[in-house]
């Protein structure tokens, strides 16, 4: 009986989440769609014609940063997923209580726990992505519509969807590719059906899904060929493609692909100047942003948003009253000649009194100051610089990476997915791994160049130095942006807090984490929702 029950509550989440993405489309134009109840909207009225379905796929657009998918407040969008991936793998580093938001990410308590909100959300998220996108191609596919070029963008933008969310489910509920066994490692269910009812699937094995991501990334890449201009940058373009394609590619080890594709995807997105890298990462029309969410404050999720949880300056407890820091020891390895060391200040004042370190309140405390004057004069001079309130707090090796727009306030900013430098360090490391040592240093050197003058490439002549500062690139450039987590799984390293200015006593048995080939935490376990509501999967189906 409590499956049935469990069962009916799946198909109903997944009713209303279809129902959301109908609810919130960029353009709500449509006479019909506004003329009838939401409640009372078919699948044949959802799908009569091709303008309808691309209202769906623009709710899709919409979920990438929402922060309720199933309406009950929970964060839930890319604005929550991106930093937690980062507070898990130990790169962004909590000084202070805030609000709590991610202390249990950052500890590992939040993954590593089958009822936990973000394991929950993760999974459902991703899944109702895979639910949308498989119902606007089985539809079309069962369609008599003649094929154009808006028909093939929208079809091109579902198969790239559901080929992102299989991506981003098997890289987090499954054992890395490069590191487990991938043909016979349990991976997600495979589903390619939609609408209720869902009864579920077995878990496939990892090679399964990532067979079927390659043909759902293929199949977007020849729709999007043939495919109208993307209308913004929310949109999935053939750019955006490719560098999914580069990202997946790159997770399997697949060399050759990941370089290539990573080179056809920045085609088009020059890289940043330092003034550019220095004016936030708010805004979608900066140059290097190829995959983003322009957020109009009629549509901000507010305390729930990107820049809630990882900017010094937006106007939150959690950001007032405990300032992200970065790595001290991946900080201090940063040259002086690269501008990035100006998006930490390793000199701020500790002027929280809860701070974790125990060093923060006055300059007493502080042994970076001598006297509360010049502690004082420090903070405001940051405050005024960076347009924080009176009341936000400092802290040595404090972010200030991610600027708001409007600095000082709750409201919201555009949320970055995919940009050009990331391309540009796919392709280095992959051509790195190829042994083709030329190659990986003129595409590493053609990124560097522009954010230390004094690169030089000749330093790294062997695979290993390569591998090295690729790493060290991407830990600084894409800090904060959500890469963190795959990247240690991919590279096979653990972690290690003991002088990066984390406290033990906050991150407790987060501080040092094996690397996981030998360390099954890093998986995130299945829901217990999914565990008891999915007739094809029991308790000897979780992740260990």
């Amino acid at each position: 009986m409590k499956n049935k029950i469990l069962n009916k509550m799946k198909r109903k989440i997944y009713l209303v989440v279809l129902t959301m993405s109908l609810l919130f489309p960029y353009s709500c134009s449509d006479d019909y769609l506004e003329a009838v109840p939401t409640d009372a909207i078919s699948d044949g009225a959802a799908y009569a014609n091709v303008d309808n379905v691309a209202l769906v796929l623009n709710g899709l657009h919409r979920q990438m940063y929402v922060s309720a998918l199933q309406g009950g407040g929970t964060p839930n969008g890319e604005s929550y997923f991106m930093p937690a991936l980062d507070f898990i793998a130990g790169e962004v580093i909590h000084t202070g209580p805030g609000f709590n938001w991610m202390k249990g990410e950052a500890r590992w308590l939040s993954h590593t726990n089958a009822n936990s909100t973000i394991s929950f959300d993760f999974w459902f998220q991703r899944y109702h992505f895979v639910n949308i996108s498989s119902a606007i191609i089985n539809n079309i596919a069962s369609s008599n519509f003649t094929p154009t070029p808006k028909l093939n963008d929208i079809l091109g933008q579902a198969h790239a969807y559901r080929a992102w969310a299989y991506y981003r489910l098997v890289t987090t509920f499954a054992k890395g590719y490069l590191i487990g066994n991938p043909s016979t490692d349990p991976g997600v269910p495979l589903i390619l059906n939609q609408g209720a009812p869902l009864e579920g699937a077995p878990r496939a094995t990892v090679a399964e899904v990532y067979e079927q991501i390659e043909e759902d990334i293929d199949g977007a890449i020849e729709y999007l060929k043939k495919a109208s201009a993307p209308e913004n940058k929310s949109h999935i373009s053939l750019n955006t493609a490719y560098g999914i394609k580069a990202r997946i590619a790159l997770s399997k080890g697949d060399w050759s692909t990941a370089a290539s594709s990573a080179a056809l995807a920045r085609q088009g997105f020059p890289l940043f100047n330092e003034e550019q890298w220095h004016a936030g990462f708010n805004s979608v029309d900066l140059p290097e942003a190829m995959w983003a969410s322009r957020i109009i404050d009629t549509e901000s999720n507010f305390f729930a948003s990107y820049f809630y949880y990882i900017s010094f300056m937006f106007n939150g407890g959690e950001c007032r009253g405990n300032n992200k820091i970065i790595n001290i020891d991946l900080y201090n390895s940063i040259p002086s000649t690269d501008h990035r060391t100006k998006a930490w200040l390793p000199n701020a004042p500790n002027t929280n009194s809860a701070a974790y370190n125990g060093q923060g309140g006055s300059a007493a405390a502080d042994p970076n100051y001598d006297d509360e004057a010049t502690f004082q004069a420090a903070k405001a001079a940051i405050i005024a610089e960076f347009g924080a309130t009176s009341r936000h707090n400092t802290h040595p090796y404090m972010n200030v990476k991610f600027k708001q727009s409007r600095p000082g306030t709750n409201n919201p900013d555009d949320v970055i997915y995919m940009r050009s430098a990331e391309m540009y360090l796919i392709e280095a490391e992959a051509k790195a791994m190829l042994n083709d040592i030329t190659g990986a240093q003129n595409v590493l050197e053609a990124f560097a160049i522009t954010r230390d003058p004094a690169f030089d490439k000749t330093a790294f002549t062997t695979q290993a130095s390569l591998m090295e500062q690729i790493k060290f690139q991407r830990r600084v450039e894409l800090w904060g942006e959500g890469f963190a987590y795959h990247d240690k799984i991919r590279w096979d390293e653990g972690i290690d807090q003991t002088t990066s200015g984390a406290s033990l006593v906050i991150y407790g048995d987060a501080f040092i984490q094996d690397k996981p080939s030998t360390n099954d935490s890093w998986v995130f376990k299945i829901p217990q929702q999914e565990i008891d509501s999915n007739p094809f999967l029991t308790e000897s189906n979780q992740n260990p």
